[in-house]
């Protein structure tokens, strides 16, 4: 008992009170994502659109996503990361409604779009304010627990999802605009402006060079080019894993319950992945994530039956649980502050790529190279990215020595007028109540 309430105390103990009520609107948030989980099933039944007018609308989506990332990343440092996430979250929440009332394919369409934009406008901003909020020697823990929040809200989402479409597929719609609003509701009230500003910036608070600064920073672009990859791979689990596993005649059903061991596995040993990894060199780590996602999603080139599909789901989670937290902290410290909304916005826009790029290339790659050689380059994509990350480790490693030490330069914080609320008697326990 003591040991289990020394490692609780170790994950959670010490963290800013900002983090947890950005923790908690996280979860909260994810625990009503119902629409994007249901989306597709929507649109085909409820709307009865066909298979490919429902992928123009998630890929208008998609389009709606990576303009928001980019827009969100400028918007985070010019104008603050509160007023971007309270707008960002306002605005998902009121297109959401109107997605739900929406009826012919156009007004589908461009809701959709607009609801991506919005959505992941709040992307760049909410992770600066995480960087901005949590000093660098809790990041690592910091992330994992956020990223735990994650997982386990959307999977109750995905359950609760399932019983709120027999009322009808606009309770959906609703339930998700209510738990934007909330989570809007708790910046609003208890999240002050995080956005530092170095003293001798230019009015308005990023050089006009900053567009210049990120084209021409190798290092961290280096990075962003081995996170488009990685993200490749791993979003083949909801393009082509599914088709593979009807292929082997295996129901959507079991597809359901195999890819679940992903957000099980998360929620069960993501908190323990600090622990592991703390003190260890990040490339190695990195390369070792990349290798098992890789080795992960290769074997599924030898799946026929349920049990092996899930092994394979497990293995690649394995990768993705120690990929996930090193991520994070290292792009925190290859972003200099003055703009770490862009540089959110630009890590961001990789995984919005990804997301168009990764079921048009799985499935031309399946389509005329065969099954077996879809899988088998997703092993080599991360044989390739685990030497990408041993290369290029000790430049980067470098550069975050560099910002760190120019971070030392006076800043000054801008925030709100507003009074600062006390802190709650149970911050820090709020963990226990609940990727």
């Amino acid at each position: 008992m003591r040991a289990m309430q020394g490692w609780f105390r170790d994950t959670t103990g010490g963290l800013p009170r900002t983090f947890w009520y950005l923790w908690t609107g996280t979860l909260i948030n994810r625990l009503g994502s119902f629409v994007l989980v249901f989306l597709a099933i929507y649109l085909t039944q409820e709307r009865g659109f066909s298979a490919s007018q429902a992928g123009l609308v998630l890929g208008a989506w998609g389009v709606g996503g990576a303009v928001g990332t980019t827009a969100g990343g400028t918007l985070t440092d010019r104008w603050g990361r509160r007023p971007t996430l309270l707008t960002a979250h306002l605005g998902a929440a009121a297109m959401m409604l109107a997605l739900g009332f929406a009826r012919d394919l156009w007004t589908v369409a461009a809701g959709a779009l607009l609801l991506g934009l919005f959505a992941e406008a709040a992307r760049p901003a909410f992770g600066a304010m995480m960087i901005d909020v949590v000093p660098e020697r809790d990041r690592l823990r910091a992330f994992s627990l956020n990223y735990w929040a994650i997982n386990l809200g959307f999977a109750c989402a995905a359950v609760l999802a399932g019983f709120a479409a027999q009322a009808g597929y606009l309770l959906l719609f609703v339930v998700n605009a209510t738990t934007t609003v909330v989570t809007a509701l708790i910046i609003f009230v208890k999240v002050r402006e995080t956005r530092t500003v170095t003293v001798g910036m230019p009015r308005g608070g990023v050089s006009a060079g900053a567009l210049r600064t990120i084209l021409t920073d190798r290092v961290f672009l280096g990075f962003v080019a081995l996170n488009l990859l990685g993200a490749l791979v791993f979003l083949q689990h909801i393009s082509m894993l599914p088709i593979a596993m009807a292929d082997s005649g295996l129901s959507p059903a079991t597809y359901g319950s195999v890819i679940a061991l992903n957000g099980v596995l998360i929620v069960a040993g993501q908190l323990f992945v600090p622990r592991l990894i703390k003190g260890r060199n990040r490339s190695h780590v990195l390369a070792l994530a990349a290798v098992v996602m890789g080795v992960g999603f290769g074997l599924t080139a030898f799946a026929e039956v349920a049990w092996f599909y899930g092994l394979t789901v497990l293995i690649w989670t394995l990768g993705e649980m120690l990929n996930s937290p090193s991520n994070a902290t290292l792009i925190a410290e290859l972003s200099p502050t003055e703009l770490r909304g862009r540089y959110q916005g630009v890590f961001s826009l990789s995984w919005q790529l990804a997301g168009a790029a990764a079921p048009i290339l799985g499935g031309l790659v399946r389509e005329q190279a065969g099954n077996a050689t879809l899988w088998a380059g997703c092993a080599a994509i991360g044989l390739v990215m685990a030497v990408g990350h041993l290369l290029s480790g000790p430049a980067r490693e470098r550069r975050a020595l560099v910002l760190r030490t120019a971070g030392a330069a006076p800043v000054v914080t801008v925030q709100s007028t507003a009074p600062q609320p006390a802190a709650p008697q149970a911050a820090e326990p709020v963990a226990t109540s609940r990727r």
